[in-house]
């Protein structure tokens, strides 16, 4: 009780602090474990919604990110990103990687208009959560084709489709790491 008390005047000292947690916490509400959003995968396919599914590190957001995300969206109903969490970055991209830490990219990722849901996996690859998902459209960017996208014949295997949507030259977070080393501002 006492807590209570104290956590209302802490409220009421701090202006705007209600619509603040507020915004957080809906942030939050993105962010699934895999239970929850096979039950929400559920009542999405009783409502005959399409679930859109991508994944990556999203280490350091950038504008390829976020075309990439706005288009898949366009495919279907409801999108699903899954990124790497943290020991999965390191095994992929080294020990130094990721810059960002998965709550806080996943709390980036959720504030993003186009993602409706954000799941952390430890694995190498998406495959388990694809498998389990088992979403209607799988969509990455233009480095990888159709033909190498993992989890390709979960998806079209259930009836679904799988997208390699163009890749913009020079918008990866590599190049912007390079960039930043070498001191270098991209050319407007």
């Amino acid at each position: 009780m006492r807590i209570a008390k104290k956590a209302q005047r802490q409220k009421a000292q701090v202006p705007g602090h209600g619509s603040l947690i507020q915004g957080v916490l809906e942030l939050n509400d993105k962010v699934k474990k895999l239970e929850e959003l096979k039950k929400i995968r559920a009542e999405l396919k009783r409502a005959n919604k399409k679930v859109i599914f991508t994944n990556g590190c999203f280490d350091i957001i950038h504008v390829g990110h976020v075309r990439l995300l706005r288009e898949a969206k366009k495919q279907g109903d409801a999108l699903v990103l899954a990124i790497n969490s943290d020991a999965s970055v390191r095994a992929l991209k080294g020990g130094k990687r990721p810059y960002v830490p998965e709550a806080e990219r996943a709390e980036v990722m959720a504030g993003l208009e186009s993602v409706d849901y954000v799941i952390i996996f430890n694995e190498l690859d998406p495959l388990q959560v694809i498998t389990e998902l088992e979403p209607d459209v799988l969509v990455k960017g233009g480095d990888w084709s159709v033909d190498t996208i993992i989890g390709r014949d979960v998806v079209e295997g259930a009836g679904g489709k799988v997208i390699s949507l163009p890749f913009v030259d020079g918008l990866s977070t590599t190049n912007i790491i390079q960039r930043i080393l070498e001191g270098n501002a991209r050319a407007k």
